[in-house]
């Protein structure tokens, strides 16, 4: 099994679902009231942290890991305080890797049984000897049958198989902090510190946006139910112009190429990038039907986005691949308990700016690094107070092995709160969807002896998605930040192009302050 490693997870990969909490792209924290009280993280560093577990970058996630060394892979689930039914999955396929193995040596003996026969009734027939022809033909009829029968059982042990490695998180980076939850994350870096606003007068973003009527929560319900929004009028315009000038800033100055794409995708290209099985509760599924797949509407457009790629071999002369993309995202969110859904926090379906990177092994880190501070960048043109923080072993996503959260400044809820969140997944996807590249083969490789030339055998890309960032939150963000003392906004000033030259979205409603 280990030999046949990840490859045959997308063919018999059964349609399980697993509840439970997925990291969600919404804000972490219940508040419903402005506070003072604000989430203290933990700063550690490298020294601060017994790295525990092997670095993901050194070692191949397969099967023939959990086979060979079973440690390995629990330290790193232990670290991610994973509950024990998955710590079991590496027991269960380990013994279902020894029950394939003898299934296959049984398989093969009876192939091989009936090879000899079918050897042997030729030399009969040559004789003429019709009655034990017929006595061969029966022991090779029994053979066949012997050998289908263990393939058939071969087939439901390596779906159980692929089914539970299915379940399996990411290995981490040595980087990620040891943590239970996101108290013990590691604030990387601060800044815009002047930008800081802290005035007592200053009101949630609900409020505001009521206020410059450009928010209708009621016409919202009415239309579509909870935790959907309607903007109009200047407001509709700042969401816009917020859009177009992260996606514009990505294309001309950090080299992405926009890529528009489709909101619905089948249950084979999500289990690629790792949103199913266990995060089935947490889509929102159609009645449509994808050449025979169930269809769900994206949680993200890096679902579309890494998944053009899917199954395919790239050359590394293709490396790196640097896309973006605009999209509503759809999240049903189901655990999600009526934390954090006043106003705009943690809608259904909200607008993000997403970056998506493929890129070989040695370029992954680098890559990922890079890609964050283009998020960075866009807080700092909008001169967002933000702080960028390293994701904990207790807090990273499912699908990470690297991450990093931008949390910009709240003043009118006096709180940081996510609004990135940049993720470096190795080759975790790729081996999912398999996507691999062919390296550029070494000088002079192939050509002892007078042999031909061979290509290099193709190896797993490296995925890397961020938010580039989430424009409802960025919205938020604008709102609580650039509001005046009489309920109108101030336009930031990269915006200001974007809006037609308006500077200022005036308060109608002073009703709404009070």
């Amino acid at each position: 099994l280990g030999c046949v490693g990840i490859t045959f997870y997308s063919q018999w990969l059964p349609n399980i679902s697993s509840r439970t909490t997925m990291r969600q792209m919404g804000f972490k924290s219940s508040v419903g009231q402005k506070t003072s009280n604000r989430r203290s993280v933990m700063v550690r560093t490298a020294a601060d942290v017994q790295k525990k577990w092997v670095d993901a970058q050194g070692v191949d996630f397969d099967l023939r890991l959990l086979q060979d060394s079973p440690e390995i892979v629990l330290k790193h689930l232990k670290a991610r305080r994973a509950n024990e039914d998955v710590l079991e999955a590496v027991t269960l396929i380990g013994n279902l890797n020894e029950q394939r193995r003898q299934l296959i040596k049984e398989k093969d003996h009876f192939l091989n049984q009936r090879k000899t026969l079918s050897a042997q009734i030729g030399a009969l027939m040559r004789e003429g000897n019709e009655e034990g022809v017929k006595e061969l033909k029966e022991k090779v009829e029994v053979a066949s049958q012997e050998a289908a029968e263990k393939e058939d059982d071969l087939s439901e042990v390596e779906s159980q198989c692929g089914a539970l490695f299915a379940r399996l998180p990411n290995l981490l980076d040595t980087r990620v902090p040891d943590g239970d939850t996101d108290q013990d994350n590691e604030i990387i870096k601060e800044w815009g510190m002047e930008y800081k606003r802290e005035e007592d007068w200053m009101q949630w973003h609900d409020i505001l946006a009521q206020g410059v009527d450009g928010y209708a929560p009621e016409a919202a319900v009415k239309v579509a139910g909870a935790r959907f929004s309607v903007l109009r009028g200047h407001l509709a315009r700042l969401e816009r112009a917020l859009k177009d000038f992260m996606l514009d800033t990505h294309t001309q100055e950090h080299g992405y190429v926009e890529c528009s794409v489709p909101y619905m995708v089948s249950r084979p290209v999500l289990e690629g990038t790792g949103q199913l099985p266990k995060f089935e509760d947490d889509l929102f599924k159609t009645n449509h039907d994808i050449s025979g797949h169930d269809a769900f509407l994206i949680p993200t457009a890096e679902v579309p986005l890494t998944s053009l790629w899917r199954g395919e071999i790239l050359e590394e002369s293709d490396l790196p691949i640097s896309v973006v993309s605009h999209t509503p995202c759809f999240r049903a969110e189901s655990d999600s308990g009526g934390r954090d859904t006043r106003g705009l926090l943690r809608q259904h379906q909200f607008h993000k700016v997403e970056l998506v990177r493929i890129s070989t092994k040695d370029q992954s880190n680098n890559l990922h690094e890079e890609m964050t501070r283009h998020s960075e960048k866009i807080l700092e043109a909008l001169k967002l107070p933000y702080r960028k923080v390293r994701l904990c072993s207790g807090d990273i996503g499912f699908a990470a092995r690297h991450c990093y959260d931008l949390e910009v400044w709240l003043p009118g809820q006096g709180q940081y709160r996510e609004i990135a969140s940049v993720s470096n997944c190795g080759d975790f996807q790729a081996r999912r969807m398999m996507l691999r590249y062919r390296a550029v083969p070494e000088e002079n490789a192939g050509e002892k002896k007078g042999k031909k030339k061979q290509k290099p055998k193709p190896v797993y890309c490296h995925t890397m998605n961020g938010s580039g960032v989430a424009v409802g939150r960025a919205l938020v963000a604008v709102l609580e930040n650039y509001q005046n003392p009489d309920g109108s906004i101030t336009i930031p000033e990269v915006l200001i192009p974007y809006m037609n030259g308006v500077t200022t979205i005036p308060a109608v409603n002073e009703r709404t302050l009070k």
